[in-house]
């Protein structure tokens, strides 16, 4: 592995396990009958991207669900059930790898996120590890619905390099998905596509000779 100076980490099956099948399974409950085709790893509706740029609020996306499932009755609690079930947890021992990175590299976190989904984490680490935010294992956290941006598009890429004067040939980005890759590539950043399960972040990142 080249020699790096930074590292931009995705959230989302890399550091903290998302299950998008067990989303798809409680959207199709609710009545969204193309569950598979609406919400997908690699493309899904554009109610959710709307949602993650902050283009709407949590009470216009829990109406675009109703919508979707043709269902107006159903109730805030139900939905913002189903959709924090793709949520499971930080996997393994990855906050103390991110503070073993943190020694060696300038570290930041990018990802694609959402009201619903940001209030529930914010309180899931302050619940299981004691601790308020992300501040302290990483030199700054991006998140798409602050930013009002969002992966794989380049400016928010572009954005995270003008702001901390990065540059990108000494950078790396690591994500789970192939088109959020393509477009760290765009903006001259390094890749590497996680292409294992979360917990084992530590031996991906010895493998890759990070740590």
């Amino acid at each position: 592995m080249e020699k790096f100076k930074n590292i931009i980490f995705d959230y989302g099956n890399v550091i903290f396990e998302i299950n998008f099948k067990r989303t798809q399974n409680a959207l199709f409950q609710l009545g969204i009958t193309n569950s598979e085709e609406f919400f997908a790893h690699k493309a899904h509706n554009s109610l959710f991207d709307n949602f993650e740029m902050a283009g709407i609020s949590e009470d216009e996306f829990r109406a675009g669900i109703r919508t979707a499932a043709n269902n107006p009755s159903l109730t805030d609690a139900q939905i913002d059930d189903a959709w924090n079930s793709l949520l499971i947890g930080v996997s393994a021992n990855n906050h103390d790898v991110l503070l073993t990175v943190k020694e060696k590299y300038r570290t930041f976190l990018l990802s694609n996120n959402n009201e619903i989904h940001y209030k529930w984490i914010l309180n899931y680490i302050k619940k299981e590890f004691g601790i308020d935010n992300y501040d302290s294992f990483f030199e700054k956290a991006y998140f798409s619905q602050i930013m009002k941006l969002r992966k794989p598009n380049v400016n928010i890429f572009e954005q995270v390099i003008k702001e901390n004067n990065l540059n990108p040939a000494e950078t790396l980005f690591i994500d789970d998905s192939p088109q959020h890759i393509a477009g760290a590539k765009q903006a001259g950043l390094h890749t590497l596509l996680m292409d294992v399960h979360p917990e084992k972040l530590e031996e991906f990142l010895k493998q890759h000779q990070i740590l």
